[in-house]
């Protein structure tokens, strides 16, 4: 079953996504960053390549000829994926393929909109029994 963590209150949630899929490519598991907004998700991919001058994380869209070969995929349409490590949520719905992952990590900014959203999340998951984690970055500075 799915483990879902939500990371919540987070300030600048593109940055904080970076510096989340950075930590998980640095523990060598393979992610896929799906974000159901794809202005959105252009957006942090170009913050991939330019927001720490010392990492380079290799990552391409989801649908991509190399996506068999790269640790990191993006996506904003359902898709099928060579693995099924980690799953992160930048966006503001639920990705449709999350019960394929072992782990799900929802990012979710201090607005009041994607709150919103994240708690119709939080029970959704809940009330079908996966077990829940709860981190708030407010509380964990520097976290990821």
């Amino acid at each position: 079953m799915t483990r879902v963590d939500f990371h919540f209150n987070a300030a600048d949630k593109l940055g904080y996504g970076c510096r989340l899929v950075r930590k998980i490519y640095r523990a060598r598991h393979k992610v896929l960053v799906w974000c159901d907004d794809a202005v959105r998700l252009d957006e942090f991919d170009r913050m991939l390549w330019t927001f720490s001058q010392q990492d380079f994380i290799p990552h391409v869209g989801a649908g991509d000829p190399l996506a068999a070969e790269t640790p990191v995929l993006l996506a904003a349409e359902p898709v099928e994926t060579p693995f099924h490590e980690v799953l992160v949520n930048l966006g503001s719905a639920m990705p449709p393929m999350f019960s394929r992952f072992d782990r799900l990590i929802e990012v979710v900014a201090s607005g009041e909109a994607d709150r919103e959203a994240a708690r119709e999340r939080w029970r959704f998951y809940r009330d079908r029994g996966y077990p829940l984690e709860r981190h708030d970055l407010a509380q964990a500075p520097g976290a990821a």
